[in-house]
Protein backbone atom coordinates (compact mmCIF):
# COMPACT_ATOMS: atom_id res chain seq x y z
CA UNK A 1 0.00 0.00 0.00
CA UNK A 2 1.52 3.49 -1.38
CA UNK A 3 1.77 5.91 1.33
CA UNK A 4 0.00 9.10 1.12
CA UNK A 5 2.47 12.45 0.81
CA UNK A 6 1.02 15.68 2.80
CA UNK A 7 1.10 18.83 1.07
CA UNK A 8 1.10 21.82 2.78
CA UNK A 9 -1.32 24.65 2.60
CA UNK A 10 -0.20 27.82 0.35
CA UNK A 11 -3.57 30.87 0.34
CA UNK A 12 -4.08 32.26 -2.92
CA UNK A 13 -2.55 36.02 -3.62
CA UNK A 14 -6.33 38.10 -4.07
CA UNK A 15 -5.56 41.54 -6.51
CA UNK A 16 -5.27 45.04 -4.79
CA UNK A 17 -8.30 46.87 -4.23
CA UNK A 18 -10.36 44.03 -3.88
CA UNK A 19 -11.86 44.92 -0.57
CA UNK A 20 -12.73 48.50 -2.32
CA UNK A 21 -14.86 46.72 -4.88
CA UNK A 22 -16.55 44.64 -2.63
CA UNK A 23 -17.82 47.28 -0.69
CA UNK A 24 -19.45 49.32 -3.82
CA UNK A 25 -21.46 46.03 -4.22
CA UNK A 26 -22.49 45.99 -1.42
CA UNK A 27 -23.58 49.43 -1.36
CA UNK A 28 -25.52 48.76 -5.00
CA UNK A 29 -27.41 46.02 -3.42
CA UNK A 30 -28.37 47.72 -0.26
CA UNK A 31 -29.33 50.67 -2.92
CA UNK A 32 -31.02 48.19 -5.08
CA UNK A 33 -33.25 46.73 -1.77
CA UNK A 34 -34.35 50.40 -0.51
CA UNK A 35 -35.06 51.41 -4.30
CA UNK A 36 -37.37 47.88 -4.85
CA UNK A 37 -39.13 48.88 -1.22
CA UNK A 38 -40.00 52.13 -2.05
CA UNK A 39 -41.48 51.25 -5.91
CA UNK A 40 -43.36 48.16 -4.11
CA UNK A 41 -44.65 50.53 -1.49
CA UNK A 42 -46.21 53.43 -4.10
CA UNK A 43 -49.92 53.73 -4.46
CA UNK A 44 -50.89 53.87 -8.04
CA UNK A 45 -53.73 56.85 -9.29
CA UNK A 46 -54.94 57.90 -12.50
CA UNK A 47 -54.48 61.61 -13.32
CA UNK A 48 -56.82 63.39 -15.97
CA UNK A 49 -56.42 67.27 -16.12
CA UNK A 50 -58.37 68.95 -19.00
CA UNK A 51 -59.44 65.79 -20.62
CA UNK A 52 -55.71 64.27 -20.53
CA UNK A 53 -55.18 61.06 -19.06
CA UNK A 54 -52.05 59.99 -17.25
CA UNK A 55 -50.67 57.27 -14.67
CA UNK A 56 -48.75 57.92 -11.73
CA UNK A 57 -47.46 56.56 -8.74
CA UNK A 58 -47.16 58.10 -5.78
CA UNK A 59 -45.96 58.25 -1.69
CA UNK A 60 -49.05 61.28 -0.72
CA UNK A 61 -51.85 59.80 1.05
CA UNK A 62 -54.30 62.03 0.02
CA UNK A 63 -56.18 64.38 -2.90
CA UNK A 64 -54.39 67.88 -1.81
CA UNK A 65 -50.72 66.31 -1.00
CA UNK A 66 -50.77 64.94 -4.60
CA UNK A 67 -51.70 67.73 -6.07
CA UNK A 68 -48.95 69.40 -4.61
CA UNK A 69 -46.64 66.87 -5.02
CA UNK A 70 -47.19 67.42 -8.90
CA UNK A 71 -46.72 71.15 -8.72
CA UNK A 72 -50.22 71.64 -10.03
CA UNK A 73 -51.57 74.96 -8.97
CA UNK A 74 -55.11 75.70 -8.68
CA UNK A 75 -57.97 78.65 -9.38
CA UNK A 76 -60.51 78.91 -7.29
CA UNK A 77 -63.23 78.30 -10.57
CA UNK A 78 -60.94 75.15 -11.34
CA UNK A 79 -63.13 71.85 -10.90
CA UNK A 80 -61.53 69.07 -9.32
CA UNK A 81 -63.21 65.28 -8.63
CA UNK A 82 -62.73 64.38 -5.45
CA UNK A 83 -63.66 67.84 -4.28
CA UNK A 84 -62.41 67.26 -0.73
CA UNK A 85 -58.24 67.90 -0.79
CA UNK A 86 -57.61 66.15 2.47
CA UNK A 87 -59.82 62.51 1.03
CA UNK A 88 -57.50 59.37 1.11
CA UNK A 89 -56.18 58.09 -2.23
CA UNK A 90 -56.92 54.82 -3.34
CA UNK A 91 -54.64 52.26 -5.38
CA UNK A 92 -56.09 53.09 -8.90
CA UNK A 93 -58.08 55.47 -7.86
CA UNK A 94 -59.09 58.34 -10.90
CA UNK A 95 -58.53 61.89 -10.20
CA UNK A 96 -59.81 64.36 -12.19
CA UNK A 97 -59.22 67.96 -13.21
CA UNK A 98 -61.32 70.56 -15.27
CA UNK A 99 -59.85 73.93 -15.34
CA UNK A 100 -61.71 77.15 -16.12
CA UNK A 101 -60.93 79.27 -18.94
CA UNK A 102 -59.87 82.82 -18.62
CA UNK A 103 -61.89 85.02 -20.87
CA UNK A 104 -62.01 89.33 -21.30
CA UNK A 105 -65.14 90.18 -21.89
CA UNK A 106 -64.97 94.03 -23.81
CA UNK A 107 -68.24 95.80 -23.84
CA UNK A 108 -69.18 99.19 -23.33
CA UNK A 109 -65.94 100.79 -22.29
CA UNK A 110 -65.44 98.27 -19.65
CA UNK A 111 -63.14 95.07 -19.76
CA UNK A 112 -64.00 92.29 -16.93
CA UNK A 113 -62.05 89.07 -16.61
CA UNK A 114 -63.92 85.94 -16.27
CA UNK A 115 -62.54 81.83 -15.30
CA UNK A 116 -65.78 79.99 -17.05
CA UNK A 117 -66.79 76.33 -17.61
CA UNK A 118 -68.92 77.89 -20.32
CA UNK A 119 -68.85 75.75 -23.58
CA UNK A 120 -70.64 78.96 -25.86
CA UNK A 121 -69.80 82.50 -26.56
CA UNK A 122 -73.34 83.08 -25.32
CA UNK A 123 -72.93 81.56 -22.20
CA UNK A 124 -69.57 83.31 -21.43
CA UNK A 125 -71.89 86.91 -22.04
CA UNK A 126 -74.64 85.42 -19.69
CA UNK A 127 -72.16 85.08 -17.08
CA UNK A 128 -70.80 88.79 -17.73
CA UNK A 129 -74.36 89.82 -17.56
CA UNK A 130 -73.67 91.56 -21.17
CA UNK A 131 -76.94 91.50 -23.16
CA UNK A 132 -76.79 91.86 -27.12
CA UNK A 133 -78.72 93.84 -29.41
CA UNK A 134 -80.14 92.02 -32.95
CA UNK A 135 -77.73 93.93 -34.37
CA UNK A 136 -74.32 94.23 -32.48
CA UNK A 137 -71.87 91.84 -33.33
CA UNK A 138 -69.51 90.05 -30.88
CA UNK A 139 -65.89 89.33 -31.63
CA UNK A 140 -63.47 86.45 -30.53
CA UNK A 141 -60.54 86.59 -30.19
CA UNK A 142 -59.86 82.26 -31.33
CA UNK A 143 -62.50 80.14 -32.87
CA UNK A 144 -64.57 79.11 -29.63
CA UNK A 145 -65.50 75.47 -30.54
CA UNK A 146 -62.01 75.08 -31.09
CA UNK A 147 -61.24 76.54 -28.02
CA UNK A 148 -63.76 74.50 -26.07
CA UNK A 149 -62.61 71.23 -27.79
CA UNK A 150 -58.83 71.39 -27.51
CA UNK A 151 -57.16 69.66 -24.49
CA UNK A 152 -53.92 71.59 -24.39
CA UNK A 153 -54.22 74.65 -22.32
CA UNK A 154 -54.25 78.03 -24.09
CA UNK A 155 -51.94 80.32 -24.74
CA UNK A 156 -53.40 83.58 -23.34
CA UNK A 157 -57.23 84.11 -22.43
CA UNK A 158 -59.60 84.47 -25.03
CA UNK A 159 -61.07 88.04 -25.51
CA UNK A 160 -64.65 88.66 -26.29
CA UNK A 161 -65.55 91.52 -28.01
CA UNK A 162 -68.80 92.97 -27.80
CA UNK A 163 -69.38 95.83 -30.65
CA UNK A 164 -72.10 97.84 -30.18
CA UNK A 165 -74.22 98.66 -33.40
CA UNK A 166 -74.89 102.27 -34.22
CA UNK A 167 -78.05 103.87 -36.19
CA UNK A 168 -77.39 105.79 -39.25
CA UNK A 169 -80.43 107.42 -41.58
CA UNK A 170 -79.66 106.81 -45.54
CA UNK A 171 -81.43 109.54 -47.72
CA UNK A 172 -81.25 108.37 -51.42
CA UNK A 173 -83.61 109.19 -54.26
CA UNK A 174 -86.10 110.93 -51.97
CA UNK A 175 -86.47 108.31 -49.04
CA UNK A 176 -85.33 107.88 -45.59
CA UNK A 177 -84.13 104.54 -44.25
CA UNK A 178 -82.48 103.85 -40.81
CA UNK A 179 -80.17 101.09 -40.43
CA UNK A 180 -78.01 99.93 -37.61
CA UNK A 181 -74.35 98.66 -37.87
CA UNK A 182 -71.23 98.36 -36.78
CA UNK A 183 -68.91 99.39 -39.34
CA UNK A 184 -66.25 102.08 -38.64
CA UNK A 185 -66.78 103.91 -41.71
CA UNK A 186 -69.38 105.11 -44.19
CA UNK A 187 -67.80 103.42 -46.43
CA UNK A 188 -68.06 100.02 -44.82
CA UNK A 189 -71.68 100.42 -43.83
CA UNK A 190 -72.59 101.22 -47.00
CA UNK A 191 -71.25 97.78 -48.60
CA UNK A 192 -72.43 96.23 -45.39
CA UNK A 193 -76.22 97.09 -46.73
CA UNK A 194 -75.70 96.08 -49.90
CA UNK A 195 -75.40 99.34 -51.69
CA UNK A 196 -73.47 99.08 -54.94
CA UNK A 197 -71.69 102.60 -55.73
CA UNK A 198 -70.19 104.02 -59.02
CA UNK A 199 -66.96 106.13 -58.97
CA UNK A 200 -69.65 109.46 -60.20
CA UNK A 201 -72.02 108.73 -57.20
CA UNK A 202 -72.04 111.39 -54.88
CA UNK A 203 -72.03 110.89 -51.35
CA UNK A 204 -71.89 112.77 -47.97
CA UNK A 205 -70.17 112.51 -45.74
CA UNK A 206 -67.50 110.78 -47.59
CA UNK A 207 -66.74 106.84 -47.69
CA UNK A 208 -63.68 107.12 -45.24
CA UNK A 209 -64.94 108.89 -42.72
CA UNK A 210 -66.14 107.79 -38.97
CA UNK A 211 -69.35 106.29 -38.78
CA UNK A 212 -71.20 107.96 -35.96
CA UNK A 213 -74.49 107.33 -34.10
CA UNK A 214 -77.39 109.42 -35.61
CA UNK A 215 -75.35 110.26 -38.34
CA UNK A 216 -77.68 110.40 -42.02
CA UNK A 217 -75.55 109.97 -45.20
CA UNK A 218 -76.84 111.29 -48.91
CA UNK A 219 -76.74 109.42 -52.03
CA UNK A 220 -76.95 111.97 -54.90
CA UNK A 221 -76.76 108.95 -58.18
CA UNK A 222 -75.35 109.50 -61.39
CA UNK A 223 -77.13 108.41 -64.38
CA UNK A 224 -75.74 106.59 -67.14
CA UNK A 225 -74.81 108.24 -70.31
CA UNK A 226 -73.14 107.19 -73.74
CA UNK A 227 -71.36 109.95 -76.28
CA UNK A 228 -70.90 109.19 -79.38
CA UNK A 229 -67.85 111.52 -81.08
CA UNK A 230 -65.80 110.70 -83.83
CA UNK A 231 -66.01 107.08 -84.47
CA UNK A 232 -66.55 105.61 -81.00
CA UNK A 233 -69.11 105.74 -77.96
CA UNK A 234 -67.96 106.42 -74.80
CA UNK A 235 -70.20 105.35 -71.84
CA UNK A 236 -69.67 106.59 -68.29
CA UNK A 237 -72.30 108.08 -65.36
CA UNK A 238 -72.35 111.62 -64.25
CA UNK A 239 -74.38 113.18 -61.96
CA UNK A 240 -74.00 116.07 -63.71
CA UNK A 241 -77.76 118.15 -65.10
CA UNK A 242 -76.35 119.32 -68.99
CA UNK A 243 -75.03 117.92 -71.69
CA UNK A 244 -71.81 120.64 -71.91
CA UNK A 245 -70.76 119.16 -68.05
CA UNK A 246 -71.03 115.85 -69.46
CA UNK A 247 -68.87 116.57 -72.18
CA UNK A 248 -66.45 118.72 -70.21
CA UNK A 249 -66.00 116.03 -67.66
CA UNK A 250 -64.79 113.62 -70.84
CA UNK A 251 -62.62 115.79 -71.90
CA UNK A 252 -64.36 116.12 -75.65
CA UNK A 253 -64.26 119.80 -77.18
CA UNK A 254 -66.21 121.20 -79.71
CA UNK A 255 -64.78 123.70 -82.10
CA UNK A 256 -65.67 125.82 -84.96
CA UNK A 257 -69.79 124.86 -86.34
CA UNK A 258 -69.61 121.33 -84.49
CA UNK A 259 -72.56 120.74 -82.89
CA UNK A 260 -74.24 118.17 -79.93
CA UNK A 261 -78.21 116.42 -79.95
CA UNK A 262 -79.45 117.60 -78.01
CA UNK A 263 -78.08 120.81 -77.83
CA UNK A 264 -75.28 121.48 -75.30
CA UNK A 265 -77.53 123.16 -72.77
CA UNK A 266 -80.28 120.61 -72.66
CA UNK A 267 -80.81 118.71 -69.41
CA UNK A 268 -79.32 115.29 -69.08
CA UNK A 269 -82.53 112.57 -69.11
CA UNK A 270 -82.48 109.12 -67.94
CA UNK A 271 -79.95 106.90 -69.96
CA UNK A 272 -79.24 109.75 -72.11
CA UNK A 273 -77.60 109.43 -75.32
CA UNK A 274 -75.16 112.37 -76.66
CA UNK A 275 -74.28 112.73 -80.07
CA UNK A 276 -71.37 114.60 -81.32
CA UNK A 277 -71.47 115.64 -84.60
CA UNK A 278 -68.06 117.01 -86.43
CA UNK A 279 -68.81 119.68 -88.60
CA UNK A 280 -66.12 120.60 -91.66
CA UNK A 281 -66.31 123.41 -94.49
CA UNK A 282 -64.53 123.60 -97.43
CA UNK A 283 -64.02 125.87 -100.69
CA UNK A 284 -63.99 123.66 -103.97
CA UNK A 285 -63.57 125.09 -107.37
CA UNK A 286 -65.38 123.60 -109.78
CA UNK A 287 -65.48 123.66 -113.68
CA UNK A 288 -68.55 123.23 -116.32
CA UNK A 289 -68.18 123.98 -120.07
CA UNK A 290 -70.23 126.68 -121.78
CA UNK A 291 -71.99 126.36 -124.80
CA UNK A 292 -70.62 128.14 -127.94
CA UNK A 293 -73.46 129.85 -129.98
CA UNK A 294 -73.64 129.26 -133.58
CA UNK A 295 -73.93 132.54 -136.06
CA UNK A 296 -74.77 133.00 -139.44
CA UNK A 297 -72.85 136.00 -141.63
CA UNK A 298 -73.65 138.04 -144.88
CA UNK A 299 -70.78 136.02 -147.04
CA UNK A 300 -70.67 138.87 -150.21
CA UNK A 301 -67.57 136.64 -152.04
CA UNK A 302 -69.92 133.45 -151.79
CA UNK A 303 -72.72 132.99 -153.82
CA UNK A 304 -76.11 132.20 -152.73
CA UNK A 305 -77.45 129.10 -151.04
CA UNK A 306 -73.45 127.95 -150.63
CA UNK A 307 -71.77 128.28 -147.06
CA UNK A 308 -68.53 127.81 -145.30
CA UNK A 309 -66.98 128.58 -142.01
CA UNK A 310 -65.68 131.47 -141.20
CA UNK A 311 -64.96 130.35 -137.53
CA UNK A 312 -64.86 127.53 -135.32
CA UNK A 313 -66.58 127.66 -132.11
CA UNK A 314 -64.60 126.97 -128.76
CA UNK A 315 -66.99 126.16 -125.75
CA UNK A 316 -66.37 128.36 -122.48
CA UNK A 317 -65.18 127.74 -118.83
CA UNK A 318 -68.14 128.40 -116.49
CA UNK A 319 -66.04 128.30 -113.17
CA UNK A 320 -67.80 127.97 -109.28
CA UNK A 321 -66.76 128.54 -105.81
CA UNK A 322 -68.90 125.75 -103.93
CA UNK A 323 -68.79 125.86 -100.11
CA UNK A 324 -69.00 122.28 -99.24
CA UNK A 325 -70.30 121.04 -95.57
CA UNK A 326 -69.43 117.74 -94.48
CA UNK A 327 -70.43 116.57 -91.12
CA UNK A 328 -68.65 113.36 -89.60
CA UNK A 329 -67.34 113.05 -93.00
CA UNK A 330 -70.45 113.06 -95.00
CA UNK A 331 -71.31 115.86 -97.28
CA UNK A 332 -74.60 117.07 -96.32
CA UNK A 333 -74.99 120.92 -98.49
CA UNK A 334 -73.46 122.29 -101.36
CA UNK A 335 -73.74 126.26 -101.98
CA UNK A 336 -72.29 128.39 -104.81
CA UNK A 337 -70.36 131.16 -103.23
CA UNK A 338 -69.93 132.90 -106.20
CA UNK A 339 -69.38 131.88 -110.24
CA UNK A 340 -67.32 133.59 -113.11
CA UNK A 341 -66.85 132.79 -116.80
CA UNK A 342 -63.55 132.25 -116.80
CA UNK A 343 -62.81 131.51 -120.45
CA UNK A 344 -65.58 132.88 -122.40
CA UNK A 345 -66.76 130.68 -125.34
CA UNK A 346 -66.21 131.50 -129.04
CA UNK A 347 -69.03 131.84 -131.75
CA UNK A 348 -68.75 129.65 -134.59
CA UNK A 349 -69.67 131.51 -137.63
CA UNK A 350 -71.08 130.56 -141.00
CA UNK A 351 -70.84 132.40 -143.69
CA UNK A 352 -73.76 132.42 -146.27
CA UNK A 353 -73.45 133.74 -150.13
CA UNK A 354 -75.48 136.71 -151.00
CA UNK A 355 -73.54 136.86 -154.24
CA UNK A 356 -76.09 136.70 -156.87
CA UNK A 357 -75.29 134.98 -160.00
CA UNK A 358 -77.79 135.24 -163.80
CA UNK A 359 -77.09 132.68 -165.64
CA UNK A 360 -79.20 131.14 -168.86
CA UNK A 361 -80.96 128.07 -169.00
CA UNK A 362 -81.92 126.50 -172.60
CA UNK A 363 -86.04 125.40 -171.88
CA UNK A 364 -88.11 123.81 -174.45
CA UNK A 365 -89.37 127.28 -175.08
CA UNK A 366 -86.53 129.23 -175.82
CA UNK A 367 -83.59 130.89 -172.93
CA UNK A 368 -84.42 131.78 -169.68
CA UNK A 369 -82.50 133.96 -167.42
CA UNK A 370 -82.84 132.81 -163.39
CA UNK A 371 -80.58 134.11 -160.86
CA UNK A 372 -81.58 131.25 -158.01
CA UNK A 373 -81.90 127.64 -158.35
CA UNK A 374 -83.48 125.52 -155.46
CA UNK A 375 -84.70 121.81 -155.14
CA UNK A 376 -87.76 121.56 -153.95
CA UNK A 377 -90.81 118.53 -153.50
CA UNK A 378 -93.26 119.50 -156.58
CA UNK A 379 -96.93 118.67 -155.85
CA UNK A 380 -100.26 119.74 -157.90
CA UNK A 381 -103.88 121.44 -157.99
CA UNK A 382 -106.74 122.91 -158.82
CA UNK A 383 -109.83 124.46 -158.19
CA UNK A 384 -111.59 121.23 -158.07
CA UNK A 385 -108.90 119.94 -155.17
CA UNK A 386 -108.07 122.97 -153.50
CA UNK A 387 -110.70 121.55 -150.80
CA UNK A 388 -112.96 125.14 -151.19
CA UNK A 389 -116.77 124.26 -151.96
CA UNK A 390 -118.39 125.19 -155.13
CA UNK A 391 -121.21 127.37 -153.59
CA UNK A 392 -118.34 129.23 -151.50
CA UNK A 393 -117.53 132.94 -153.28
CA UNK A 394 -113.79 132.07 -152.88
CA UNK A 395 -113.93 129.09 -154.52
CA UNK A 396 -111.65 128.99 -157.87
CA UNK A 397 -109.78 132.16 -155.76
CA UNK A 398 -106.02 132.10 -154.88
CA UNK A 399 -104.28 134.22 -151.99
CA UNK A 400 -103.73 137.15 -154.11
CA UNK A 401 -107.24 136.84 -155.35
CA UNK A 402 -106.60 135.94 -158.90
CA UNK A 403 -108.55 133.19 -160.46
CA UNK A 404 -107.38 129.92 -160.09
CA UNK A 405 -105.63 128.39 -163.80
CA UNK A 406 -103.05 126.53 -165.17
CA UNK A 407 -99.37 128.85 -164.43
CA UNK A 408 -100.33 130.26 -160.66
CA UNK A 409 -98.07 127.92 -158.35
CA UNK A 410 -98.19 128.21 -154.59
CA UNK A 411 -95.15 128.57 -152.58
CA UNK A 412 -93.75 129.80 -149.08
CA UNK A 413 -93.45 133.49 -148.79
CA UNK A 414 -90.29 133.19 -147.11
CA UNK A 415 -88.81 130.95 -149.90
CA UNK A 416 -90.21 132.59 -152.92
CA UNK A 417 -91.65 136.17 -152.96
CA UNK A 418 -95.31 136.68 -154.26
CA UNK A 419 -95.65 137.49 -157.85
CA UNK A 420 -92.57 136.37 -158.90
CA UNK A 421 -91.96 134.02 -161.52
CA UNK A 422 -90.12 130.22 -161.63
CA UNK A 423 -89.63 127.97 -164.35
CA UNK A 424 -90.17 124.19 -163.31
CA UNK A 425 -88.90 121.87 -165.84
CA UNK A 426 -91.97 119.96 -166.84
CA UNK A 427 -94.31 122.41 -166.63
CA UNK A 428 -93.53 125.54 -167.49
CA UNK A 429 -93.38 129.27 -166.25
CA UNK A 430 -95.68 129.50 -163.18
CA UNK A 431 -96.46 132.75 -160.90
CA UNK A 432 -95.77 132.90 -157.62
CA UNK A 433 -99.64 133.85 -156.88
CA UNK A 434 -100.96 131.50 -154.03
CA UNK A 435 -100.13 130.12 -150.46
CA UNK A 436 -100.94 126.77 -148.68
CA UNK A 437 -101.34 125.53 -145.60
CA UNK A 438 -99.00 122.60 -146.47
CA UNK A 439 -97.04 124.33 -148.77
CA UNK A 440 -93.97 125.44 -146.07
CA UNK A 441 -89.95 126.32 -147.03
CA UNK A 442 -89.25 123.69 -149.56
CA UNK A 443 -92.42 122.59 -151.38
CA UNK A 444 -93.98 123.73 -154.19
CA UNK A 445 -97.64 123.06 -155.74
CA UNK A 446 -98.38 123.85 -159.18
CA UNK A 447 -101.74 124.62 -160.47
CA UNK A 448 -103.81 123.64 -163.09
CA UNK A 449 -107.41 124.18 -164.90
CA UNK A 450 -109.60 121.04 -163.26
CA UNK A 451 -110.17 119.90 -166.61
CA UNK A 452 -105.79 119.59 -167.34
CA UNK A 453 -104.92 118.50 -163.91
CA UNK A 454 -101.70 116.01 -164.00
CA UNK A 455 -100.88 114.89 -160.75
CA UNK A 456 -96.99 115.53 -159.15
CA UNK A 457 -95.37 114.59 -156.36
CA UNK A 458 -91.26 114.59 -157.38
CA UNK A 459 -88.62 116.22 -156.14
CA UNK A 460 -87.64 118.85 -159.07
CA UNK A 461 -85.09 122.10 -159.74
CA UNK A 462 -87.06 125.37 -159.29
CA UNK A 463 -85.41 128.32 -161.18
CA UNK A 464 -86.06 131.44 -159.98
CA UNK A 465 -86.78 133.88 -162.89
CA UNK A 466 -85.41 137.74 -163.44
CA UNK A 467 -85.67 140.16 -162.93
CA UNK A 468 -83.52 139.66 -158.93
CA UNK A 469 -85.90 140.82 -156.03
CA UNK A 470 -84.61 143.68 -153.97
CA UNK A 471 -85.62 141.49 -150.26
CA UNK A 472 -84.09 138.24 -150.47
CA UNK A 473 -84.32 135.47 -147.61
CA UNK A 474 -80.39 134.26 -148.03
CA UNK A 475 -80.57 131.34 -145.57
CA UNK A 476 -83.48 129.22 -145.83
CA UNK A 477 -82.91 126.50 -143.11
Amino acid sequence: MEASVAVPFKPVQQPQGWRQVATLVLVAGLVAAGSYAYLTTRTPVMLVVDGQARSVHTQQDTVGALLMDLGLELEPEDVINPVDPDAMLEPGQTVEIKRATPVYVHADGHSLLLRTHATTVEGVLQEAQVSLLPQDEVDVSVEWEEAAASAAPQPGPIHVTVQRAVPFTLHEDGRETTFHTTAATVGEALRRIGVTLYLADGVQPGLGEPLLSGLHIFIERSIPVAVYVDGRTLRARTHRERVDQVLADLGVVLTGQDYTTPTLDSPLQEDATIRVVRVSEQFVTEQEPIPFETAWQADPDLEIDNERLLQEGVPGILERRVRVRSEDGHVVARTTDRQYVAVPPTTKIYGYGTKIIVRTLDTPSGPIEYWRRLRMLATSYSAGTAGTPVSSPYYGRTATGMQMRYGIVAVDPRVINMGSQVYVPGYGVGLAGDTGGAIKWNRIDLGYDDDNLVLWYRWVDVYLLTPVPDKINYVLN
